[in-house]
């Protein structure tokens, strides 16, 4: 489990994160979801060690994440931003590879070969394994950058907006994997997420930040209401259920 205790963050006068408290539990999905501007990539960012908080504590496993050595830490945690910038042309391969890193530092085993190669099976690669980023779709790419994170085969996976520039097909697609990576595989997921609907069908607990501070925190049925929504966007919504799924509409 991952447990944060009053963590804050502040640029200049400006609070972004302001004591936000939470725990995350192991093998579900957990969504972050509001305005833009309340603080959901900085609050990961911490959790992640990415960035300094200025106050507050970050448990995983029971453990401070300042007591974490770098390496072990990185067996533990993945997270892939939304923006990835990688300045070197690089096929599919190796980019997967890289997620070997914190185990062979480069010089790749068979055993390391082994995950890379479940990792593009797994995200349906194989035929594009020896291709260059630069020439493949988005919704390719951004699969290949979710094979890295499982290639690294950590516990726990931190995602900033996977759904950034992808078409609804790659996005339910994406959202698919995911949800197996979960149910399947065990993992423990932590989304950053701006559409409320795939974070509806999707999610299995859902935190709610405005203004920096946790508004509401909760199940789908909690969250995923007219009340709730109306509260955290300051917009009118209606939520209708389809086939078991709730599904929002702003007006």
């Amino acid at each position: 489990m991952i447990e944060v205790r009053n963590l804050s963050k502040k640029y200049d006068d400006k609070t972004v994160v302001h004591n936000v408290s939470l725990k995350i539990e192991k093998g579900k999905i957990t969504s972050f979801i509001g305005p833009n501007g309340a603080g959901k990539s900085t609050a990961l960012s911490m959790i992640t060690r990415l960035m300094k908080r200025d106050s507050g504590q970050v448990f995983i496993e029971g453990k401070e994440l300042e007591n974490w050595d770098k390496k072990e830490l990185s067996k533990k945690i993945a997270i892939l931003k939304q923006s990835n910038n990688i300045n070197i042309r690089l096929t599919v391969r190796e980019l997967v590879s890289f997620g070997r890193f914190p185990y062979c530092e480069g010089k790749l085993t068979e055993e390391d070969n082994k995950y890379v190669d479940e990792a593009i099976e797994y995200m349906r690669l194989t035929e594009f394994e020896h291709r260059y980023l630069d020439e493949l779709s988005g919704g390719q790419r951004q699969r290949a950058y979710i094979a890295m994170v499982i290639a690294q085969g950590t516990e726990y996976v931190f995602l900033d907006e996977p759904l950034n520039n992808l078409d609804m097909n790659n996005s339910v697609q994406m959202m698919r994997v995911l949800r197996k990576l979960c149910d399947d595989l065990g993992k423990t997921i932590i989304l950053v997420m701006h559409d409320i609907n795939f974070t509806s069908c999707y999610s299995d607990y859902i935190i709610c930040l405005k203004n920096g501070v946790i508004a509401k925190e909760g199940t789908v049925d909690e969250i995923i209401n007219k009340d709730t929504l109306d509260n955290i966007y300051e917009m009118d919504f209606m939520v209708e259920e389809i086939n078991g799924k709730k599904i929002s509409i702003y007006y």
